[in-house]
């Protein structure tokens, strides 16, 4: 009986020791310190304009000045979507919504939203990493009812996936989602028809969206989720945005210094294999670890620096400067352009809520939303 209960522990220890050192070199590490590009002292203060009791994910602004925003999903919500009204968070459209329902328009892990052109909100679910099916929801400001639902197929958001940031095109008819691929090691671009609904993922794996060495330093701290080198956070494509155009995506891993951007028209033209799409994708400058991403008519890209709490400029020119800060700004993360050409940031602090207890998530607020003034002009919504 013995020998056998000392079978049973060995073999258990060897499994486990098994699965550490697998866990270690899929997901383990130290990286490198991320190179100082450019001197981080932002030109302005940011505008403190909401005061949350917990972490903001993402935010979209309408032409009209209405802020809507989610809690972030990491940290396991119970409101997903809300609206600032008169000074509080309000659940957005209903409180009906809030709980996830795969029949109808409702919201589950939801990351991003923007607001297109036809005035709808449109918010991405990831579906628990795929487990239950990522999908669009969009909801009509006008009426403030949900009009359409996109379920996503596993062959574009599978099991693994995890669907954060997405840009929305200026007739509104193409969303552009960047998949991190956290799980699955697969990070990839996935294109949806917004009335069809139909969707394909392309640029899987590429180089320009893959996280480069370097470790990830926010509040003076190396983010370490398990606190250790176990688990090494340095994460894929998430920053992305769509040129006012509609000619140019922006492409990135939150994890490195590189900003790509390749052709809507290449994107969309059936007739180029993967291969050769793969090559139509051209480095654009060099940048900051940013989580978020926004760009006005005059080609200024914004990008909200995770390591330095502030947010950067990369010009027309390609020239590097910080922007804008606030002392109380720890993780900005996403960005939205409201009316006047002010910018809205969502602060995440995802150090205090990644992989964190609600208890420690509680006692990390409150949280905040700010704003800066651009330094050029774009329409609202993202």
């Amino acid at each position: 009986m013995v020998r056998r209960l000392l079978w049973i522990v060995a073999i258990f220890l060897a499994l486990l020791a098994g699965f550490v050192a697998w866990f270690y070199l899929t997901y383990g590490g130290t990286g490198q310190r991320f190179p100082k590009l450019a001197d981080a002292k932002p030109v302005q203060q940011a505008e403190l304009i909401a005061t949350l009791p917990e972490p903001p994910g993402n935010i979209a602004v309408s032409k009209e000045g209405r802020i809507f925003f989610t809690y972030h999903a990491e940290s396991h919500p119970n409101i997903k979507v809300l609206e600032w009204v008169n000074g509080r968070p309000v659940p957005y459209p209903s409180l009906e919504m809030q709980t996830p329902n795969p029949d109808k328009p409702s919201y589950g892990a939801v990351f991003n939203l923007r607001i297109d052109s036809k005035n709808r909100l449109w918010s991405i679910d990831h579906g628990q990493h795929g487990l239950f099916g990522a999908r669009l929801v969009a909801v009509d400001l006008a009426t403030n009812k949900p009009i359409k639902q996109i379920k996503l197929p596993k062959s574009v958001a599978g099991v693994g996936s995890y669907l954060q940031d997405m840009q929305i095109d200026p007739k509104a008819n193409l969303i552009f989602i960047a998949d991190i691929g956290v799980f699955s090691g697969h990070p990839g671009l996935i294109i949806v028809d917004a009335e069809t609904g139909k969707a394909r993922r392309v640029l899987d794996r590429h180089p320009a969206i893959m996280a480069e060495p370097y470790a990830v330093y926010a509040q003076g701290r190396r983010m370490q989720p398990l606190g250790n080198s176990l688990y090494w956070f340095h994460p894929a494509f998430d920053p992305i945005a769509l040129d006012r155009a509609g000619e140019w995506l922006y492409i990135g891993a939150m994890s490195g210094k590189t900003l790509s951007r390749v052709k809507v028209a290449d994107l969309m033209n059936g007739d180029l294999s993967e291969a050769e799409l793969a090559k139509r994708v051209e480095f654009y400058a060099n940048r900051p670890q940013a989580d978020g991403l926004t760009i006005d008519r005059e080609n200024n890209i914004y990008l909200t620096g995770i390591e330095d709490g502030i947010i950067w400029k990369l010009d027309a020119n390609k020239h590097l400067s910080a922007l804008a800060g606030h002392p109380k700004m720890r993780w900005p993360d996403g960005l939205s352009f409201g009316p006047d050409n002010f910018v809205y940031v969502a602060d995440s602090d995802i150090p205090d809520v990644m992989m964190k207890s609600k208890d420690h998530i509680a006692k990390s607020g409150p949280f905040y939303l700010f704003r800066f003034k651009a330094d050029g002009t774009a329409p609202a919504g993202q």
